[in-house]
């Protein structure tokens, strides 16, 4: 059967796959196109299999909110290689895929995997397998998190190397809202406040801070005092609402958000970074 530039082209569209690629595929499947389409996603389990001890340590993170504000999701697409990262259409797969994460309403890696990407059948576990042999590095999605509050706002810093969202729990207050989740990008903090620290994270700062109080030569019996007082120092710089605001350091992030309302706070957060 004759190949015609018509079927390559449909064969791309709907795979993504590259122009040899398709062309070689329904030449094997005698031109039926489901059978090209099976070819096709084979390539990609091989070219999988070989990859999967690669590390994809770039990619891009995407934060969204749904319409009425009250759920966001933050997804991580990896891939190999920055170059790949920057591609079109690795974006439109990584957009995709955190489109359906907020529409499905997944909220863990495993959850997201098994939704449909498309209507041609195909998962997002199965898709992602399919455009690692048509990209032809590893490609995994890392990260799915979300946030559901009264109001949740997104921020997707430039480059898409960093986002972050943040649940409050009153809407009305974009700007405070988004002032936040920059904060959050820009700073990192580990938890929301020093009671949402977890206990293993604590006794290790504790267990750090005697160590170097011991180094610098102080008493043993003032290593524990000494330690709690740096552990004061730790919440301050590694929780949300005690850090410092960026945009004023006179305040901290929960006195800034008191300065619109008195009742408004930050509930929750996530925030995902692929850059050092």
């Amino acid at each position: 059967m004759a190949i015609t530039a018509a079927d390559v082209n449909k064969l791309r569209q709907i795979t993504g796959a590259g122009m040899m690629d398709c062309k070689k595929a329904l030449t094997e499947a005698n031109g039926d196109f489901d059978l090209a389409i099976d070819i096709l996603r084979k390539q990609g389990q091989k070219v999988a299999a070989k990859r999967a001890d690669r590390e994809a340590s770039e990619g891009l993170v995407i934060a969204k909110t749904t319409a009425d504000g009250t759920r966001g999701v933050l997804v991580c697409l990896n891939c190999e290689t920055d170059f790949v990262a920057k591609n079109a259409d690795f974006g439109a797969l990584a957009d995709r895929i955190a489109t359906i994460a907020l529409e499905k309403g997944a909220s863990s890696v495993d959850s997201l995997k098994t939704q449909a990407y498309d209507s041609n059948g195909l998962t997002i576990a199965e898709k992602i397998v399919e455009q690692t042999g048509v990209i032809g590095e590893k490609l995994d999605v890392s990260v799915c998190a979300e946030v559901k509050a009264p109001y949740v706002f997104a921020y997707n810093h430039p480059g898409n190397k960093v986002a972050s969202i943040v649940g409050l729990n009153k809407a009305g207050f974009e700007g405070q809202a988004k002032d936040v989740a920059m904060q959050i990008a820009a700073m990192a903090p580990i938890a929301l406040n020093k009671e949402s620290v977890p206990a293993e994270v604590i006794a290790k700062e504790i267990e750090i801070g005697k160590e170097l109080a011991i180094q610098e030569g102080k008493p043993a019996e003032m290593a524990e005092k000494i330690a709690q007082g740096r552990l004061t120092k730790f919440f301050k710089e590694s929780t949300l609402l005690a850090q410092e605001f960026i945009k004023d350091n006179k305040v901290n992030v929960e006195q800034y958000l008191k300065q619109a309302d008195k009742d408004l706070t930050a509930v929750d957060f996530k925030r995902h970074s692929l850059m050092p």
